[in-house]
């Protein structure tokens, strides 16, 4: 099976190179240097309006079955391959979107092609386990190789789980397992404190809380909703609890220009942490943990400095708070360092970083008090999948060899430096280009003409995302190069003088 993928895949190869060389495949935009990434192809070509005839036929299709208002399109997975996504009406897309940023190394990569070729491999693909009462025989083996071998700085343990959601949903109860055994002084519960939970009553079920940003993202379970804050579709009709919600740094851009305004800003949000922990303890229903991404990417790819965040986690400690850091989506490598936190320059930076996405596998590392202290409180069927753990061991052997940490830092500048030249030559279109590696974003003027810009690139090849109310963001694999850089700012330019 796996070596008749590899086959295919060879074939597909050849077929590629004929296609790219055969004269009616175009280029939307004038190329720069030529791309060194082997299993990439060497431009978008676009032959019909996205979505295609083909899409929207399945898309009516689909629609007989499941809601399908977010599909934006329908893909040939065998097809895409490297930085390129190919949709079912042959449409070949620079992918700076990569699956919400979940793709770590491009599509098809061989090293994850060869993973299949392994025979002691197959039966992990086929046999998926119920890991927290059954784990295989090298489960511990494979954690060590792949999720301890980057595991944030002061973490030994992590817990598995399938995906973000999922992963913030049981860090949540780490943290109010942790915090009610502090409070008693033991971990066993009372009788009356199992009589009560029954009937979701106190003290079983204990008017704890979580304090959350104005603008973050935890997931949209019903625990993560309650921290979740981006947009309003997400929340609406849906019971939540009544947990503080603190200010996120709105930062002023160019950073060098407004230095004392955005430390204004940033004391102004830690006082309100402050005054919300002491407030909601008043009320009955005391702060057990803080969550927090590095950088707040579904809404609006907000950052803030490193001294915010160093002064946030002082504030968790003086509070005895969790302090828990989402890398969901900053996780992985993509803002030049593999853990966002990274940046801020801590020894202890965090209790639990949640983790997905670039991860290929979901779950949260966490500090060795906030262990599960009796089976079956963090537990699932699955509490993973051992499979994804081969493929990530692969990733990160690719990271390494091919240096992709020190490639995302140069890419990310050009990229960031050509976001710079383009609102400075579209001022009353783009503002506010920021980033981190190539986790970059912008703003444009108002949010129909973000939609339509975003229409317009992905129609010239180019596929990107929108975030909060008016940002396009930026999430390409690890391996996108300067060369993949000049070619969208090309191509986006295309689309942009169409606006003046």
């Amino acid at each position: 099976m796996a070596t008749s993928l590899i086959s295919r895949q060879l074939a597909l190869s050849l077929q590629k190179n004929l296609w790219l060389s055969a004269s009616g495949c175009r280029y939307v935009s004038k190329a720069a240097a030529k791309t060194q990434v082997d299993f990439d192809y060497d431009g978008p070509s676009m032959k019909t309006a996205v979505p295609g005839p083909r899409s929207k036929a399945l898309a009516k299709q689909l629609g007989e079955i499941q809601n399908v208002g977010a599909v934006n399109f329908f893909c040939n997975y065998e097809e895409s391959r490297g930085n390129y996504i190919v949709d079912v009406d042959g449409n070949r897309m620079l992918d700076i979107y990569t699956q919400i940023s979940s793709i770590p190394i491009g599509y098809n990569h061989p090293a994850l092609l060869k993973v299949m070729t392994n025979p002691h491999n197959l039966s992990t693909f086929v046999n998926r386990p119920a890991l927290g009462i059954l784990p295989p025989e090298n489960f511990a083996d494979k954690i060590a190789e792949s999720l301890l071998s980057v595991a944030p700085s002061g973490m030994t343990r992590v817990q598995t789980m399938a995906c973000g959601s999922c992963s913030n949903e049981n860090a949540y109860k780490a943290m109010f397992i942790w915090y009610r055994n502090k409070e008693r002084g033991h971990n066993n519960p009372t009788n009356e404190d199992l009589r009560s939970c029954m009937i979701n009553q106190e003290p079983g079920c204990p008017n704890l809380s979580i304090l959350s940003f104005m603008g973050g993202f935890h997931g949209r379970t019903l625990g993560c909703l309650a921290t979740t804050h981006s947009k309003a579709i997400h929340k609406v009709d849906i019971p939540s609890l009544d947990w503080p919600i603190a200010p996120f740094p709105r930062l002023q851009y160019p950073l060098e220009e407004f230095t004392r305004e955005n430390e204004q800003e940033e004391a102004r949000c830690l006082e309100e942490v402050e005054d919300l922990i002491v407030k909601w303890r008043q009320k009955g229903r005391p702060v057990a943990g803080i969550i927090v991404e590095p950088v707040q990417a579904e809404g609006g790819d907000n950052h803030a400095s490193s001294d915010f965040f160093r002064s946030l986690r002082n504030i968790a400690r003086k509070h005895g708070c969790v302090f828990h850091v989402d890398e969901v989506q900053t996780g992985g490598g993509a803002t030049g360092k593999f853990w966002a936190h990274e940046h801020w320059g801590m020894e202890d930076p965090a209790d639990i970083v949640s983790f997905s996405k670039k991860l290929l596998t979901g779950g949260y590392y966490h500090k060795d008090d906030l262990q599960a202290d009796k089976p079956y409180r963090i537990f699932n069927t699955w509490m993973g999948d051992p499979s994804k753990n081969l493929l990530l061991c692969e990733v990160l052997n690719v990271i390494r060899k091919e240096n992709l940490l020190e490639e995302v830092s140069r890419s990310g500048k050009a990229l960031l430096n050509g976001l710079y030249e383009l609102q400075a030559q579209y001022p009353g279109l783009l503002s506010r280009a920021r980033g981190q590696g190539t986790f970059c974003a912008i703003d444009v003027c108002d949010d129909a003409t973000r939609d339509n810009l975003l229409i317009k690139a992905r129609n010239k090849g180019i596929l990107l995302g929108g975030c909060g109310e008016l940002s396009i963001r930026f999430r390409p694999a690890l391996i996108f190069k300067e060369y993949h850089v000049h070619l969208f700012l090309n191509i986006f330019n295309d689309v942009l003088a169409e606006y003046k």
